[in-house]
């Protein structure tokens, strides 16, 4: 039975979440690093809707140049949800002390002071520690390039090496900004608190070739590494849950196990060295909190996806529907009860980015239809909206998903 009364943006989302019925489909836009939308998108969205010109669009995470999306904004597409993010969104840079700054093709937006590109000559940006090139984008890309190298990378002397450990200071910054946003929005509010690295894809950053060879070849080494990691995040874990309370519903983790056409790896390679070191941090959320744990995974996953549940998550992003055996029917009727689906909206691909607003709105309902049937559906655009999205595309989006 549908709710008599409209309900708050964390009741809506609490409820899909717990697969109890809403007054309307959840929405996410901008909750996560993997749900928001590229800057350039975002400036000619806010000047279709005729936003704010006295402000510049400020890019909050300056890896992936994703824009933050205003409150007026996101109220006008019926966001539910808000994310929890630590100081230093991005190559560890604070978002502070915000500056302008102007892009080559003209379009001036904010960025934190400590974020200092330089120029390479070449119409990109190169982004130096210590005299060295730690990130790049190159003339008419819309990202930074990460070429810091991690520990899948470095092969670290276990003996010697520890992952951080999450600083006071950065506890403090979540329990304050956690006490804000719970008590001054209505919103939802998701936090990024997985291992200190992926443990499949992001730890190899840097040389990701070596890190499949290591992480192939070498059993015992790859345990121990786990090992050492999971001990700290489960450490980390217990800090963050003292400083936030359950002022957040849940806890984002990220890992790409998946390709366009298949999954990385076999199943029995993710069983056999994933799956016990991911579930033992799953495990400690479960058993010491109330939050639920949403896993963003690119790509054709369906083979991982018992042993994904298995692991603990509760929630999958972004549900890449343009992916091998990524149907939304499908996927609903094999693991409906199991996962709540949480993005699943409009090929980000293709139809998002070069179909017209009707095409754009037909996929979307189709897809919520089949993902959303009897609830366990959050909406959202499949990963963020690119920079080359056209704005009248995002607005049939969002809006065929709050007509549904």
């Amino acid at each position: 039975m549908i709710p008599a009364h409209i309900m708050t943006s964390r009741d809506r989302i609490i409820a899909t979440l717990n697969r109890q019925p809403v007054d309307r489909i959840p929405i996410d836009f901008g909750g996560t690093r993997q749900s928001g939308i590229s800057v350039w998108a975002y400036a000619k969205l806010r000047e279709a809707l005729g936003g704010p010109s006295h402000n510049l669009p400020r890019v909050y995470d300056t890896y992936q140049m994703l824009a933050e999306v205003e409150s007026g904004i996101a109220d006008r597409f019926c966001a539910d949800c808000v994310g929890l993010h630590r100081p230093a969104v991005a190559f560890g840079v604070e978002n502070r002390d915000w500056k302008a700054w102007d892009l080559p093709d003209g379009l001036r937006v904010e960025i934190p002071g400590g974020f200092n590109p330089e120029p390479d000559g070449s119409g990109g940006f190169m982004l130096k520690r210590g005299g060295d090139i730690v990130a790049a984008m190159p003339g008419g890309a819309f990202y930074f390039d990460r070429f810091e190298k991690y520990p899948g990378a470095t092969h670290p002397n276990l003996d010697a090496w520890r992952p951080p450990v999450i600083a006071e200071a950065i506890l403090e910054h979540t329990r304050t900004e956690s006490e804000n946003l719970f008590i001054h929005t209505d919103k939802a509010i998701i936090a990024p608190m997985g291992p200190p690295y992926e443990l499949f894809n992001g730890i190899g950053q840097g040389g990701f070739e070596d890190w499949m060879i290591t992480f192939a070849s070498e059993d015992e080494y790859v345990t121990d590494l786990f090992g050492v990691l999971t001990d700290v995040w489960l450490e980390n874990l217990a800090l963050f849950h003292q400083a936030v309370g359950d002022r957040v519903q849940i806890i984002q983790i990220c890992d790409d196990f998946g390709t366009q056409s298949a999954p990385f790896l076999s199943t029995g390679m993710f069983r056999e060295k994933l799956l016990p070191a991911y579930k033992r941090g799953l495990d400690w959320i479960h058993e010491h909190t109330s939050w639920k744990v949403m896993l963003h995974s690119d790509g054709a996953i369906v083979p991982l996806l018992p042993s994904i549940i298995e692991m603990g998550v509760d929630i999958l992003n972004p549900v890449q529907t343009s992916a091998a055996g990524m149907d939304p029917a499908t996927l609903k009727r094999d693991f409906g009860d199991q996962l709540i689906f949480w993005g699943g909206s409009c090929d980000g691909q293709s139809t998002l980015t070069d179909g017209t607003p009707e095409q754009v709105s037909a996929e979307t309902r189709q897809n919520v239809a089949a993902l959303g049937m009897d609830g366990g559906l959050v909406c959202a655009s499949i990963h963020n909206i690119q920079a080359n999205v056209p704005p009248e595309n995002i607005i049939a989006l969002f809006d065929s998903i709050s007509s549904s």
